[in-house]
Formats: structure tokens, sequence, C-alpha cells
């Protein structure tokens, strides 16, 4: 059995799903014939309340060309300091939609101090840049997959929009906050100027993101998608897919909650890691490695020999991440390879454990 926890991207589509995408009628969407990605966007745009939607190829394409709609080249956006556009995007605000990130620091539960939010803002001159965006990230990958509810999001928009700045929400897993938080998703995005949010994270569709805003937002997002290399000719069955899952894949987000606890409460306790279950309020658990000799390379190498797979998060921690396709059975079999590892004396990485083969990146060590 593999137990595949690195990302919820991971999943497949079901067969009700893939029946779905082979059905459809194909079109040109790059001249506006492909009638199913029309269907997606105005569902989309319907399902959030926002007067338009956008498919996009990617979650990290939709927020990148939220970045260039809202600001100009030289302009300045503030971000938490655990973003996943700035951890995990490749720079491309700076590369290619020339802003400067400042960055001010989440708190445990993915929000943003108010007061630091408000004193980030300076008066544009001849030293400083306007700082025309601010992104908040719902629910908070960095923070345990915490979710951002509908009174802090206003907050920051209230701070935002009282200082001239737009706000962007990257969503990519904005419907596991709703059900976390039990509220509609059009309440939830509702403060902000544009929102992104992923198909294929959670939702289970094999790709495509969705960017929602006003209408002349959305104008402007198509040519940039279009100047970004996002316009694709025939994505039908793509959207088929995202559409299927909007409209049957939300509401089952809550199982996989209901795993990533019990997956946070048996690792909880055990020797050599440290699992904050408390934390866990959605589909994404850290554990933290708490002896120094024990590397985050090493360990992973343990748990995929035993057929669970999982992702380094830095130097001293590892994600798992909880989806359609992990059941009790797979959250059973976790728990119990974690048991395994840290309750062995010595532990030697099966990839290394002859010769004198070493890890990339230093010398193997000892558990």
């Amino acid at each position: 059995m593999i137990v595949d926890l690195r990302s919820d991207s991971v999943t497949r589509p079901s067969a009700e799903m893939q029946r779905v995408m082979y059905q459809i009628e194909l079109g040109d969407d790059v001249l506006g014939d492909d009638r199913t990605v029309q269907a997606l966007e105005e569902y989309t745009a319907t399902l959030v309340q926002k007067e338009a939607a956008l498919f996009v190829p990617s979650g990290t394409q939709a927020n990148l060309i939220a970045i260039l709609v809202h600001c100009q080249r030289g302009d300045e956006i503030i971000l938490g300091s655990e973003a996943h556009i700035f951890h995990y995007e490749l720079a491309g605000p700076a590369a290619l939609a020339g802003v400067q990130a400042r960055l001010i620091p989440n708190l445990p539960d993915g929000s943003l101090p108010m007061e630091l939010l408000s004193q980030s803002f300076r008066a544009s001159g001849p030293l400083f840049p306007p700082i025309t965006l601010v992104c908040l990230e719902n629910t908070q990958n960095r923070c345990s997959g915490a979710p951002i509810d509908i009174v802090h999001t206003q907050q920051v928009a209230d701070i935002a929009h009282a200082r001239g700045a737009a706000l962007h929400l990257d969503g990519a897993r904005i419907f596991n906050a709703a059900v976390a938080l039990n509220c509609r998703i059009e309440d939830l995005v509702a403060p902000a100027d544009s929102v992104a949010f992923s198909l294929c994270k959670g939702l289970g569709a094999p790709s495509g993101a969705m960017l929602c805003g006003s209408t002349t937002f959305i104008r402007h997002a198509r040519r940039w998608r279009k100047t970004l290399g996002g316009a694709m000719h025939m994505p039908g069955m793509l959207a088929a897919a995202g559409l299927y899952a909007l409209q049957h894949m939300i509401e089952r987000l809550q199982e996989d909650h209901e795993n990533a606890r019990r997956l946070a409460e048996g690792l909880a306790g055990l020797p050599a890691i440290h699992v904050d279950s408390e934390s866990v309020h959605t589909n994404i658990v850290i554990v933290q490695l708490k002896d120094e000799k024990i590397t985050v390379h090493d360990f992973l190498a343990q748990l995929e020999a035993r057929g669970v797979l999982a992702l380094a998060f830095g130097s001293r921690a590892i994600r798992l991440v909880t989806h359609k396709d992990i059941g009790q059975v797979h959250i059973e079999r976790a728990i119990t390879v974690f048991q395994s590892i840290v309750s062995t004396p010595v532990f030697s990485p099966p990839a290394f454990s002859r010769g004198t083969e070493q890890p990339p990146g230093g010398t193997r060590v000892s558990l």
C-alpha cells in the first residue's frame, strides 16, 4: 500500500469526473468557442459572488496575474512572511511584475497582526514605492493549513482600502477554509477585490485554477493570461473536470479534515517528533523533528521505504496532507509507519545503508 501524503494535488480524477471530461464538446477558448470553459467561468463567478471569473492553468499564474492587474512596475505589495507567493512561486512578482514584497510576520494562526499591517503603509514619495496590494492566504499553508475567518479578512480589507490598496486572496484551499469555518464561500471572499483558488488541491481536478474579480479586473486578467502563455486553445476537458469538482467535491472536504485530525492525534506524543494536534483545522499536518541528529532527508527516506510519501517543510519539519484518495486505512497505516520509525534504536536510511554512498548534502546520520 502506498500512502501519498505529499499534497492534495496528487489525487486522480474519479471515474465519474473522467466520464464527464470525455463527453464534453471541445471548442477553441482563445477564439471564445469553448462552451465548457464559459460554463465553468460563469458558474464560478456565481458561486463566489464576483462579477466575473477566468480559468487559468495554475494557482501560481492566477496569483501573478492578479498582481500584474492590481500593480504597476515599481509598486510594493504586502505579504505575510509565510506566504506561498513569497516562498514557492519562484519570485514571479519581482521577476515578471516588477514589484517589491514587504513582509510582515504571520501569527501562529495564519493571521496578520493588524497594528503592524497598518504601520507597514508609508507615504509614497521620492524614497518609498506606493503600496498598491495586500495579499492574504487562506488557508495558510505554512501555518498548518489554518483557516482565516471572515472578520479578519474584512479587517485586512478595511486597512488596505483605507490606504488605497487592493486585497487579493490567495485562496488555493479557500473551500477548505469555508468548510472548516462553516461559512458560505461568498461571504468569506466578499471583502477581497480578487480571489484565486485551485481546482486540483483538494477538489480533485487534474489541473487548473480560477481567478475571480470585477468585470474590469477579469478583462485585464484575460490579456495578462495571454501574455504569460496561459491561454489554451482546447482546455475543455480540464474545464469540465473543474466544473465537476466545484459541483460535487466541496462538501466532502470535511472528510479530509477529519482524517487529518486522526493522523495528528495518532502522531502526537510519539518520541523524536512533535505534532500540535490542536493546530490542525483543515487537511495539513506538520511534523517537527525534535532530535537534531535526525535529518528530514533521512526521515523521508525511512517513510518512503515503508510506503508513505511526504514532503520536507524546511530543514526540521515534514508536511502531511490528506485528500480524497486517503481513507481511514491509509491514516492507520501512516501512524503505524511513524511508530515503527521512531521506535527504531538505530536509524539508517535505506537508500544509503550499504557501502560508502552518502545522501545528498551531507553525511548519513543515525537515529
